[in-house]
Formats: C-alpha cells, structure tokens, sequence
C-alpha cells in the first residue's frame, strides 16, 4: 500500500512521509514525476488548487497507488500585493474521496512580486535576491524569510494533516465519506 507523490521535490515527499508515518504508518511514500497542468508558478488560489488536485489525481491513477498527493504553492494578488501560499490535495484511491487544504500565507517580497507575475518561479526569484541556491527543496521561502521558525515542509506537512482529518474522524464528515470523485 502506497502513498504516491506528485513530486520528486524532498522539500514536499518528505513532509508527505513524515504526517502519514504517523496517521497510517502501514503506507509506503514515493514521489512520482506528474504534471500539474497548470504554469510553473501558479498565480491565484483557483490555479493553485486545480495544480494540486491534478498532481493527487494523477499520483492516484498510477499502479500500486492508495493514496495521491498534489501539493502546489502559489502566489496570490490583491491591491497590488503578493501572498505566497500552497494548496494540499490528497485523493483516496477505491472510494474517490478527495481532501483539500490550505496553508497559511506569507507575504510576497516586493521586489519579487512583479518577476513572479511576469512568470518566474518564485523559488527562482528568492535564490537570486537572497543569494541562496535551491532554496524551494528545503527551507523555502517561508524558512529565508522567517528566520528558520517556519519552513516550508513545516508547512506543507500541517497543512496535509489538516485536509487528512476527515479520514481519522469519519463520523464527524459523512458528506465527504458518502461523494464520489473521479480518482480512477
């Protein structure tokens, strides 16, 4: 039984591995190679989410797979500023349950924000202005900017045990127990 990743990035199997060691440590985590679907660096929270349910899904049609998880940062724009921030999605292969979350939000660098609209990955952008190398498969943004307290698989990993509540407490979230996606 096998969890599967939407990903190869450490920064976001790792995070994965460490909430389900916990919650179902019965399952295996692997990242896999899948599409998004959606740019390289995903601006608003609709394109953000589409890219994570996209990876979950494509994770979960591949053999062997129990369960697939997308994750996907984006960046958000209101009023002319920027918040970096990441949708979880974790499809249930067998049942088509679908679960989905949030993290929480950091501001974008001013400096940053009219390079990432033009198209570049933020995780690109950071490297350069902080004169870091690979900064999105460990720490992050989130981790640069906070000084280490907050760090990006930190993050992710909350928000993934957030979207997996409902399986721990079923009673609690019949309505999501009883729909049907299309995981297959």
């Amino acid at each position: 039984m096998t969890v599967l990743v939407g990903s190869l990035n450490p920064g976001k199997v790792q995070p994965v591995r460490d909430v389900f060691a916990v919650l179902f440590p019965e399952l295996d985590v692997s990242g896999v190679a899948v599409p998004s679907g959606v740019r390289d660096q995903p601006v608003g929270v609709g394109e953000t989410r589409r890219g994570a349910v996209n990876r979950a899904r494509r994770a979960a049609r591949l053999p062997g797979a129990t369960w697939g998880v997308g994750l996907e940062g984006g960046v958000r724009v209101e009023r002319g500023r920027g918040w970096l921030f990441g949708v979880v999605a974790a499809a249930r292969v067998g049942d088509g349950v679908l679960l989905t979350a949030r993290t929480a939000e950091l501001p974008v660098p001013e400096a940053a924000l009219p390079r990432v609209l033009a198209g570049e990955e933020l995780g690109g952008v950071m490297d350069e202005l902080l004169g870091t190398h690979d900064l999105k498969r460990g720490a992050g943004t989130v981790g640069a900017l906070t000084g280490g307290l907050v760090t990006r698989p930190a993050v992710w990993a909350q928000a993934l045990a957030l979207a997996l509540a409902p399986t721990l407490h079923p009673g609690f979230y019949p309505s999501v127990h009883t729909a049907r996606t299309n995981v297959r």
